[in-house]
């Protein structure tokens, strides 16, 4: 394609953040910055300055201390941003305690609230009231089971207020799902809904809270919020439990401010190779991190109405959060998109003036399939962004943006990872649009792209590499106290380099395309999965031997493929595959369950004795296998080799 697909109008360009910004720096540093380029130039050239300067700039509340702000700067990991600083993450998503409306809350089952300024401050404090009577102090951890609806948001407020750490997960978590992470980082206390509404039905979560709660005994209080209106009859039933009421709306946080690094988030890894690990963020850090993609990538203001389809299992639920930062007002939904008809959002996008829609390539793709067309039937009048991530936004996702929802829109292909509760690419609001291209980096991110020898590419597919600490690197890993896991997670492969395991290309117009992951973690519908998490569920029925899970690119997104060794006399007959897939179902969450169970007699392992699932994989796509002298059972991949229950 020689034209772009959308480029920004001169006035949109004129006051855009990034050249506003942009004069700032070179008002203050005395070097000149004209645009999205010669920022990205400056930011990495001069790393320390242009974090410091973006805390000036976005106004954040703390103490930055005296400086140096970027100490140890060739250390990665190692490398430390402001050292010196003081800050409540709270505090500084908290910025306005009027009426105005800090955030709107549409559920599936009609319910439709909002919640002001005011209001989000007082439940922010009574929480963070309820946390310090159970003991809760700074380090201690916070669990939460919830929705993505105002009391998720209100209940990490209350933590972050004093300096507890948050950790959460969505409410369609199997125990299992939930206990592997939770029963790793022993929680003092516990926030969970009464139930959820998915695609027309309401989901109680009675019994599965009482069999959680019964196995996480670090538990000094459970705190039930009411959804389906039974807040008070679960929490009568659980020990140490009580029902969440609003408090009245004068309340305030008492905001503690802590160090920079101090631990803000507990996120999860995929668990492709065990139990999830516990990824530890800190509170200065995704301010920081965040602060840079919402105002320069995103272009984003006080007047601005965010939205993001994400669940509190999603780091992307994290970013939106941070969108409080620069005062904007959030839109939350609960519940499925397509139910009743695949139009909620875009109704919800007319009916409270969206200005910046967050999605994920696999809806964009859905609703392309289903038939949209929003530019025909709604205004989308504020509508000028819209965000997609989760998996790589294909070309003709491009096309359907401009061509069924609407022309003038910036529309933002963005990549990065919960392992940084952020992004490495993202849009660029000063630049034209290219049809199946993410934009740039995101300003700071020294992203590069590398062959398998170590060796930057300037053309042609590699690994996905930063060059260059940035500040939400993570702290450190949960029960990690050598650093070992940590440091083989992300910088074994390239020493002092970030490793991400994306396979990408740098593109003739400075931006990215991304292809997709380089390692064995599942990718369905732009939702991260690991292995483990299945085979925990699956090895667990009698009739199942062994199995091995790989994801099989199809359709433009990649699906779930579950293969299974059957014990001897068993044969995979329709109601074995309706018992594996009720286990996964229950066990972990619906996104785990598999589109295809394909019965085999061997799984390929390495001499070490372990399955080997990117062989597998490279095999169903029909690419050669590299290296087969290390697998001890080489013969066994023919057994994947154009299988016919894979070619629809």
């Amino acid at each position: 394609m020689t034209t772009p697909l959308w480029q920004p109008d001169r006035k949109r360009v004129e006051r855009s953040r990034i050249n506003e910004f942009g004069r700032r720096i070179g008002d203050r540093a005395g070097t000149e910055v004209t645009d999205f380029d010669s920022l990205q130039r400056f930011s990495l050239a001069h790393s320390e300055a242009f974090w410091s300067e973006l805390w000036d700039y976005a106004g954040v509340r703390g103490d930055k201390g005296a400086g140096p702000y970027l100490v140890d700067a060739d250390r990665m990991p190692g490398a430390r941003f402001f050292p010196g600083a003081r800050l409540c993450y709270a505090e500084n998503l908290l910025v306005k305690t009027d009426n105005s409306t800090a955030l709107v809350f549409w559920g599936e089952d009609k319910v439709r609230r909002s919640m002001s300024w005011a209001e989000l401050n007082a439940a922010a404090a009574g929480f963070q009231s309820l946390y310090r009577a159970a003991g809760v102090e700074a380090g201690d951890r916070v669990a939460a089971i919830v929705p993505n609806m105002p009391e998720a948001i209100a209940g990490m407020l209350g933590a972050s207020a004093s300096g507890a750490i948050w950790s959460s997960c969505s409410p369609d978590f199997g125990v299992n799902g939930v206990l592997d992470r939770f029963g790793q980082i022993e929680p003092k206390v516990l926030v969970a809904v009464d139930g959820y509404h998915y695609n027309g039905k309401a989901h109680r979560l009675a019994d599965k809270l009482a069999e959680i709660v019964a196995k996480l005994p670090s538990l000094e209080r459970v705190i039930v919020v009411p959804y389906l209106g039974e807040a008070e009859t679960v929490a009568a039933a659980l020990p140490k439990a009580m029902a969440w009421r609003q408090p009245p709306a004068t309340a305030r946080p008492d905001f503690v401010r802590l160090p920079f690094d101090h631990p803000l988030y507990i996120l999860y890894s995929s668990g492709t190779t065990g139990i999830p690990k516990c990824i530890v963020h800190t509170a200065g850090g995704i301010l920081m991190k965040h602060l840079s993609e919402h105002l320069l990538s995103t272009d984003m203001r006080a007047e601005d109405r965010l939205f993001y389809f994400s669940t509190c299992g999603w780091m992307m639920w994290n970013w939106l959060v941070s969108g409080l930062a620069v005062g904007a007002t959030l839109l939350l939904y609960d519940g499925s998109p397509f139910y009743p008809d695949g139009n909620v959002l875009f109704d919800y996008a007319d009916a409270e003036g969206m200005t910046v829609f967050g999605t994920s390539a696999k809806y964009i793709d859905a609703a392309k399939k289903a038939g949209l067309r929003p530019k025909q039937t709604h205004q989308l009048r504020a509508l000028r962004a819209m965000c997609s991530t989760g998996s790589p936004l294909v070309p003709e996702s491009f096309d359907y943006v401009y061509d069924a929802i609407k022309t003038d829109l910036h529309l933002a292909s963005i990549s990065g990872g919960t392992d940084i509760c952020g992004c490495f690419v993202a849009g660029v609001p000063t630049k034209p649009v290219w049809r199946g291209e993410i934009q740039g980096p995101v300003p700071g991110m020294a992203v590069e792209v590398w062959d398998e020898d170590g060796r930057k590419l300037a053309t042609g597919k590699g690994e996905l590499v930063c060059v260059q600490p940035f500040p939400s690197m993570p702290l450190k890993f949960w029960n990690d106290a050598d650093g070992s896991k940590y440091h083989k997670a992300y910088f074994a492969r390239f020493p002092g380099v970030w490793h991400h395991g994306d396979y990408a290309a740098m593109t003739e117009h400075g931006g990215m395309i991304i292809y997709g992951r380089s390692d064995a973690t599942l990718n369905p519908g732009g939702v991260r999965i690991g292995t483990a998490e299945i085979y925990r569920q699956v090895e667990s029925l009698p009739e199942i031997q062994e199995a091995i899970v790989v994801g099989q690119d199809f359709d433009n997104d990649v699906r779930v493929v579950l293969f299974v060794v059957l014990r001897p006399g068993v044969a995979l007959d329709k109601a074995l595959e309706d018992r594996i897939r009720t286990q996964i179902r229950q066990g972990t969450t619906p996104r785990h369950v598999p589109a295809r169970i394909v019965a085999v007699k061997d799984i390929p392992r390495t001499k070490s004795g372990k399955i080997t699932e990117l062989a597998v994989r490279d095999v169903i796509h029909g690419r050669e296998v590299k290296n087969k002298e290390a697998l001890a059972n080489p013969e066994a991949l023919e057994l994947y080799r154009d299988l016919p229950a894979l070619k629809s």
